[in-house]
């Protein structure tokens, strides 16, 4: 059983026509996943990857009976796409795009908090996997291999690396889930752990974090009240310098306040274990 998208999932590309778009889209038809539409304004009865192509989200939605989105526009769009998915009662909303300004997601995250309909995850995430039956975003769909481990993680890369590294020793994956690592994003940690914690095909669970902010202190503390399977953490960012991004907006050490030592003690402290780097990932499960 896998969470949030599996091979029945609808999916809309917005910015479909776009580079970006249209590269990622032809890797996620090839991959299995069920991409239904896209979304270009302006561009409406094109075709992109033989799919068709819709001038808003509600035409796309109300055509195709899409129940996910996945954006690829450019930051100073990137935040209508996200309401427009919203407004048309989009279920699931994947914003992989980097840069928005903090000021246009806050508007965002307002406008989510009123809507009972909408998950986003992202912005700025590599997506979703679910090994064998969909992928939604960038991820790279070889890396993954059927199984029980959950995994959720706010780096792109190091969920790739994590990933390989457990689909290299055996150890399959239920779904793989990249939040992204911006300061204002649509779903965290405890939302997602809250979901593999339900997911009674999910044993184990693997969650990387970074440095900066208290999301991964307060998935500790969700872990320790509430998670009945072994979560096994790691941090990225251990040698990172106070004051400086590293990666993702959210990423900045201030006050030395979140820091990597904090959040792995604080792992540590309620029965998390550690990796030192995401190779031992493996080893700790």
């Amino acid at each position: 059983m896998a969470i949030l998208i599996d091979k029945n999932t609808r999916v809309i590309v917005s910015g479909i026509t776009g580079n970006q778009g249209l590269f990622h889209t032809k890797q996620m038809i090839e991959y299995g996943t069920n991409v239904v539409g896209g979304v270009t304004p302006g561009k409406g009865g094109e075709w992109a990857e033989g799919k068709p192509v819709f001038d808003t989200v509600a035409k796309a939605k109300e055509a195709t009976d899409a129940n996910c989105a996945c954006i690829f526009v450019p930051p100073r769009f990137a935040a209508d796409s996200i309401l427009e998915c919203i407004e048309a009662e989009v279920e699931l909303v994947i914003c992989i795009t980097e840069g928005i300004p903090v000021q246009d997601m806050m508007k965002v995250r307002a406008v989510l908090d009123r809507s009972p309909n909408t998950r986003l995850i992202g912005a700025n995430c590599p997506g979703l996997l679910t090994p064998g039956q969909s992928k939604v975003g960038i991820m790279p769909g070889f890396i993954g291999k059927p199984g029980n481990i959950g995994v959720v993680s706010k780096s792109g890369t190091l969920t790739y690396e994590a990933v390989f590294a457990l689909s290299e020793r055996g150890m399959g994956q239920t779904s793989c889930v990249g939040i992204g690592g911006d300061p204002v994003n649509g779903t965290n940690f405890i939302d997602v752990l809250r979901m593999f914690e339900a997911d009674p095909d999910t044993e184990k669970v693997v969650l990387i974090g970074e440095i900066g902010g208290t999301d991964e202190q307060k998935a500790a503390d969700f872990i320790r009240d509430h998670m009945t399977k072994p979560v096994v953490a790691f941090i990225a960012g251990q040698r990172a310098p106070e004051g400086k991004t590293m990666g993702h907006a959210g990423a900045i050490i201030e006050g030395g306040v979140g820091t990597a030592a904090e959040k792995m003690e604080k792992f540590e402290s309620v029965g998390v274990k550690v990796a030192a780097y995401p190779e031992q990932i493996p080893d700790l499960l």
